[in-house]
Order: structure tokens, then sequence, then C-alpha cells
């Protein structure tokens, strides 16, 4: 086996944030802490690297963007969707519909307990088209959403 090939033939996983998590660390610490994206993407390679699986991780303001990532994320047949989309998961029904679309095994996270806040935020589109959704962990819900994700896929941790 050639070296760098083991690498490269892991499954992957596209961990998929949406609008205002570029801002983590400073936009509301008392509500998302003070972590930022740049850890949280550092917490998602690393857990995704336990189970043999890749972290893919992308950031966008922009909901059509978000969409095209998940359509790439089928082209390249990953293997599965980590997905806090932010105040997109309760009002597009377009992050719905492509999810749906592509069958992808899906996981929504988001940082803070969205169902001790506003009404607003009790609903979302997104959980609806994911297996399984998290919240009120801090990023500590990306770690769980890639176990569970990788659970479901049957990825096991290397020891």
């Amino acid at each position: 086996m050639a070296q760098g090939s083991a690498q490269a033939s892991a499954a992957t996983i596209y961990v998929l944030n949406g609008p205002n998590l570029n801002m983590l660390g400073t936009r509301e610490p008392e509500t998302y802490g003070h972590a930022s994206l740049a850890d949280v993407e550092k917490l998602c390679v690393e857990t995704a690297a336990q189970f043999g699986l890749k972290a893919d991780c992308r950031q966008s303001n922009r909901e059509g963007e978000l969409i095209d990532f998940i359509h790439e994320a089928h082209a390249k047949k990953a293997a599965g969707i980590i997905i806090n989309a932010g105040g997109y998961s309760h009002t597009s029904i377009a992050l719905h519909d492509a999810l749906v679309a592509v069958k992808i095994p899906t996981v929504e996270v988001h940082i803070s307990n969205i169902h001790a806040r506003e009404s607003f935020r009790h609903h979302s589109f997104t959980a609806m088209a994911a297996f399984a959704s998290l919240c009120g962990f801090g990023i500590d819900g990306y770690r769980l959403a890639i176990s569970g994700l990788a659970a479901k896929l049957g990825a096991r941790a290397k020891t």
C-alpha cells in the first residue's frame, strides 16, 4: 500500500456551518461560548479521525452556498453530513429539501439549547431532514454528532 493511500481512502463527512458561525468566540459568548470556529473545526477533524473518517469543514453565511455544499457532498459520495445551519435551521425549506434530496445520513447540531430560547427557534426544518439532532452541548455537540454519525455508518473508534 502506497504511503498516504489509507488517508486518501478515508470516508469523508461534511461539517457545514451556517450564518454567523464565523463569529464564534466573539458573538454572544454567554450563549455560544468562547470557542472559535477554528476550535470547532479542529475538534471535528480530530473526532472524525478517531473513527477513520475525514472531516471536510465548511462555513457560509449564504443559504445557496450551503445548498451547493450539500449537493457537492452528494456528488463526491460523502458518507455523512453534520450541519449547524444557524438561523437558517428555522427558516429554510430549501436546505431541508437539499438534505432530503441527497439522502446522506445527517445530524443537526446547535451549540445552544434552541428549545430554551425564543419560540421562533423551537422549530427546525433541517432537523426534519436529519436522523438525529443535538442542541445545548456547546461545541461538544459536534463531537457527539460525529460519534453518533460514525455509529450509524458502522465506523468504530480506532485504538
